[in-house]
């Protein structure tokens, strides 16, 4: 079958505007350290806020419509779905636009990255079903990756993080040039810059939408560590990765540096992955973690400058990163045709 590429699809930035939002009913009790009902309070207060600039739908584990449709109230629709977690990011399909207006459905494997949780079934079948419900052209990989491990300027310019796409367990005996020729070969990207390092204790061993963005072509939003912070040496490796790079058209980066706020544990003892980079884009505007920390405004004040257009709205995300992501990662656009 001819790749999505060599039909005419493409993949939209996430800045483009969108159709819907999808997200997935958390209900893994452990991923939450026995907090899953503030867990699901917190999904739904970013329903609420997402749903005033966009239509949200939720998958919901078909046991659990009724409740979670009292949880989320008559404004956010719910599609019964079988499903193991709750990082929507990472599982759904990555939507394509086609010349002629029509969506496409990229599916990446998903094995729960590398196996760190079980089961994984019904979250391997999520891009699938997701692209069958909708009536989408669906194009397969073999290539393990995660929603939250590639981000992308619309341009032909990929960030990834090495750690969680070369790792073994997810593809095993895979190089940079085999990735960087799938997606090539899939979505037209045609240069691949290859960040070391995640944050220190992401059990993804490392996804970029939480250390460095896309806001527009050419422009990246980068994550920095206070001098004593245990994430300033790896994050000063990137940002010297992104200086030295330049993008598909040539162009050489511009760097926005956003501070982390302080480190806190998570429920097990490793490190929060507490990151303002991980933001979601909606249709006229930003939804942005807060950490009840002094950072939180001056992350605040830098999207605010890079979104001049966009209403920069905070959600309080404590509970939410417990289970190991943020509003980036329990989210997924559907974009506009």
């Amino acid at each position: 079958m001819p790749s999505p590429r060599e039909l005419g699809f493409r993949l939209p930035p996430e800045w483009a505007p969108h159709t819907r939002c999808w997200m997935a009913w958390p209900c893994r009790p452990e991923a939450f350290g026995g907090r899953l009902a503030e867990a699901r309070a917190a999904f739904a207060e970013v329903a609420a806020s997402l749903a005033a600039f966009e239509p949200v739908s939720m998958i919901v584990r078909p046991d659990l419509v009724a409740s979670a449709s009292l949880e989320l109230g008559s404004g956010i629709s719910i599609l019964p779905m079988p499903h193991d977690d709750s990082w929507m990011r990472d599982v759904a399909p990555v939507f394509l636009v086609h010349e002629s207006g029509r969506l496409g459905a990229l599916c990446f494997r998903f094995n729960a990255w590398g196996e760190l949780y079980e089961p994984f079934a019904q979250d391997a079948q999520i891009a699938r079903r997701l692209g069958e419900h909708l009536g989408l052209t669906l194009f397969e990989s073999e290539l393990v990756l995660e929603g939250g491990a590639m981000v992308v300027d619309g341009e032909g310019t990929a960030l990834l993080c090495e750690p969680s796409v070369l790792d073994a367990a997810r593809n095993p005996g895979i190089e940079r040039r085999d990735v960087e020729r799938e997606l090539q070969e899939l979505l037209g990207i045609e240069r691949v810059i290859w960040l070391p390092h995640g944050l220190i204790d992401d059990e993804t061993k490392g996804h970029v939408d939480n250390v460095a963005r896309f806001v527009r072509p050419g422009v990246v939003v980068a994550a920095v560590d206070r001098e004593s912070g245990p994430n300033r040496a790896p994050l000063e490796a990137n940002l010297e990765v992104l200086r030295k790079s330049r993008d598909a058209r040539d162009r050489q980066l511009e760097i926005v540096p956003l501070p982390l706020p302080q480190p806190r544990a998570r429920h097990d003892g490793r490190l929060l992955t507490m990151s303002y980079v991980n933001f979601y884009l909606a249709n006229g505007a930003v939804l942005m973690p807060a950490f009840d920390d002094p950072q939180d405004a001056v992350a605040y004040k830098t999207l605010v400058g890079l979104f001049p257009d966009r209403k920069v709205v905070q959600i309080e995300s404590l509970e939410i990163v417990q289970g190991g992501g943020g509003l980036h990662c329990i989210t997924r656009e559907q974009p506009r045709p």
